[in-house]
């Protein structure tokens, strides 16, 4: 693919960033396209059943009442003006109450957005751009900190079995611990090698991803019992509703806790419930997204490793040549430099020091790639602001593709076996 486009033997090798970044869009096209396709598939024959449904029962209604279908238009046309003001033929719980509008401003901090309740005045729209800017940002820094603390959780629980089965494993027959010097040539010896692999162990982030995956499913199974019980749903209908509100995508065409009286089933309980479980619910699909996303990417690196294997071929007719940064380029060549942002300008400097102390004008490639390089010391020295603590230099540490990253990608850097520095060999193959 490199070969093919020229980047790597034309005009230099690629970014590996760039690389990534371009990779990942065409997989987000070409699933799209087959996303629609299949949705099409599916629902374009019940949507066009509906309409023709529709059309005979509009054609019915206006014979049977004598209404001209102008009459009869204009009047739906109403009905959905009152409808998107929280207007309903059934009667449903008031949406402006105190009760309703902080169910509706949990729908925006949180990013749902149902859509069953919308601001129709000038005041509650403005107020709700500055209000959501804060909110939303707030939220979001919340799941991020209940990412990190789950994914320290389930380390510890993680480490602690693994160190079980490694005590278990470093007993002899007999079932006793061997100590003093025989430990030193037998089981100790051994015991002491394991002891230091078991202190930089870290979870699979496979195992992470199951953990997160069975949690997700527990509390949207128990969800959906409560929901069937309470709103009369399907138990699938249930389940859907859960996976839409739970990964924020808020559809609005199933909201819970919308009656005014609950027949059978106490009010305040059920509302408490319902917030507990959507809260509940989002961070674990918000974890489990972000635990995703690094199998994604690792499969994205393995890809990239594979694809820069036919221009290996094309590095010995080309002159040498000072590498960059982040490239997709053969090993061997990588680990010969390896700089950081810091170095990179140090030797941007040291090449033309003597030019610019001569006092001659520099030039406009010298101006651009000077603002570049303070442009990626301020990228860095703001991630470093986000995460808490500075980020190991590239100098200092091998990277694995996963190094560098802000939000839930920086928190779960290096605290998963396949995001940690120590092993870059998961690079080679996800799975």
């Amino acid at each position: 693919m490199a070969c093919r486009s020229g980047s790597c033997c034309g005009s230099g090798p690629i970014n590996e960033d760039n690389a990534r970044f371009l990779l990942l869009a065409l997989f987000i096209i070409i699933y799209l396209l087959c996303g629609a396709a299949v949705f099409s598939a599916l629902e374009q024959p019940k949507e066009r059943e509906a309409k023709e449904r529709w059309a005979q029962r509009f054609e019915h209604f206006s014979q049977r009442h004598n209404l001209s279908k102008k009459d009869l238009n204009n009047f739906l046309r109403d009905y959905e003006e009152a409808n998107l003001a929280g207007i309903r033929v059934d009667t449903v719980r008031p949406r402006w109450d105190f009760t309703g509008a902080f169910y509706f401003v949990g729908t925006v901090v949180s990013t749902i957005g149902f859509g069953m309740t919308t601001p129709a005045t000038i005041g509650g729209k403005v107020f709700l751009m500055v209000y959501g800017l804060l909110g939303c940002a707030a939220t979001i820094l919340f799941f991020n900190l209940f990412l990190e603390r789950v994914i320290t959780v389930i380390a510890v629980v993680l480490k602690s079995c693994h160190e079980r089965r490694h005590n278990k494993a470093v007993l002899p027959p007999n079932g006793h611990q061997v100590s003093g010097g025989n430990g030193a040539d037998g089981a100790g010896g051994d015991g002491g090698v394991k002891g230091q692999d078991l202190a930089g162990w870290k979870p699979s982030v496979y195992c992470v991803m199951l953990i997160l995956g069975a949690a997700a499913i527990l509390v949207s199974c128990c969800a959906s019992f409560m929901y069937t019980a309470a709103e009369g749903w399907g138990y699938l209908d249930s389940l859907y509703f859960c996976f839409v509100a739970f990964s924020t995508i808020g559809f609005g065409d199933m909201v819970s806790s919308q009656r005014v009286v609950y027949e059978g089933h106490a009010m305040v309980a059920y509302r408490l419930g319902n917030f507990f479980f959507i809260l509940t619910g989002v961070c674990c699909i918000y974890s489990l997204f972000n635990v995703i996303s690094i199998v994604i990417k690792q499969v994205l690196n393995w890809m990239l490793m594979r694809l820069e294997a036919p221009c290996r071929c094309c590095l010995p007719s080309r002159g040498h040549r000072r590498p960059r940064r982040n490239v997709v380029a053969p090993g061997h060549l990588r680990a010969r430099r390896d700089p950081s942002i810091e170095t990179d300008a140090i030797n941007e400097s040291e090449t033309d020091a003597g030019r610019r102390m001569s006092g001659e004008m520099i030039s406009m490639r010298d101006f651009l790639a000077a603002n570049k390089v303070n442009l990626a010391i301020m990228q860095k020295q703001l991630s470093e602001m986000a995460i808490g603590h500075p980020r190991q230099s590239a100098s200092g540490s091998r990277q694995n593709g996963f190094s560098g990253g802000v939000g839930a990608l920086g928190i779960m850097n290096n605290r998963l076996a396949e995001t940690s520095v120590d092993r870059p060999e998961n690079r080679l193959n996800p799975f």
